[in-house]
Parts: C-alpha cells; sequence; structure tokens
C-alpha cells in the first residue's frame, strides 16, 4: 500500500484572495487552467504539486459549503479502508465518482479526510 499524493482542499469566501497569494500575484505557484475561458468572476483554483498531488480552491456559495479537506491519493483504497477498520476507524464509502473510489473519515479537531484511488479502465 502506497500513498501516491496529496490533495488539499478549501472552500470559503476568500477563496480568490487565496489564490491570487499562491498564485502569480503573490508565491507564484503554476495554476493550472480550468477551461473557463473568457468568464468574468473567480470560480475557482488548482495549483497542481506533482502528478497526484495539488492545492485547490473554491468559492463558497450555495452548493459549496465553506470547508477544508484533506485528500490522500493511494494506489488502492479498498486496502486502505480495510486497514482503518481493522485499527478501529470507521471508513464511509466506497463512492465512485470522477474515475476514482473514494472513502471518507472525520479527522480529530473534525478535519473531513477522504482518500481514494483511481478505478480500473
Amino acid at each position: 500500500m502506497k500513498v501516491l499524493g496529496i490533495r488539499f482542499s478549501v472552500v470559503n469566501k476568500e477563496a480568490s484572495a487565496l489564490a491570487d497569494f499562491l498564485g502569480s500575484n503573490g508565491l507564484g505557484l503554476p495554476e493550472q487552467d480550468l477551461g473557463m475561458g473568457d468568464a468574468e468572476g473567480f470560480f475557482g483554483a488548482v495549483f497542481p504539486a506533482g502528478e497526484h498531488s495539488w492545492i485547490e480552491m473554491w468559492q463558497e456559495g450555495e452548493g459549496m459549503e465553506a470547508t477544508i479537506m484533506l485528500h490522500i491519493v493511494t494506489d488502492d483504497a479498498d486496502a486502505w479502508a480495510e486497514q482503518a477498520k481493522a485499527n478501529g476507524l470507521n471508513p464511509h464509502g466506497p463512492t465512485d465518482a470522477h474515475g476514482e473510489r473514494i472513502y471518507y473519515l472525520q479527522g480529530p479537531g473534525g478535519l473531513p479526510i477522504a482518500f481514494l484511488s483511481k478505478l480500473p479502465s
């Protein structure tokens, strides 16, 4: 069992300011093109960090509740779920979405955590 990457997601009212801070107006992290063309306004931002890792932020609003979430990209989410259960944790799932198998846990302090792996083609 391997961890392949880490994704950090934030949804809040300051998402646009955070994207500016991390992107070309601040730290200079390279930003992924979300394919929004000439659309006006802030829709979100993704900053890749290797093949399986990134930072993403989205504007809080209707259907997008404020949250911070840690995603752990693994080679086999089912195996990680079994290990979590054997260690007394209670992962919820799986949910298959966006080509990934995803399980969810709530960490200490209420931190939402997802662990996932790519679905076989």
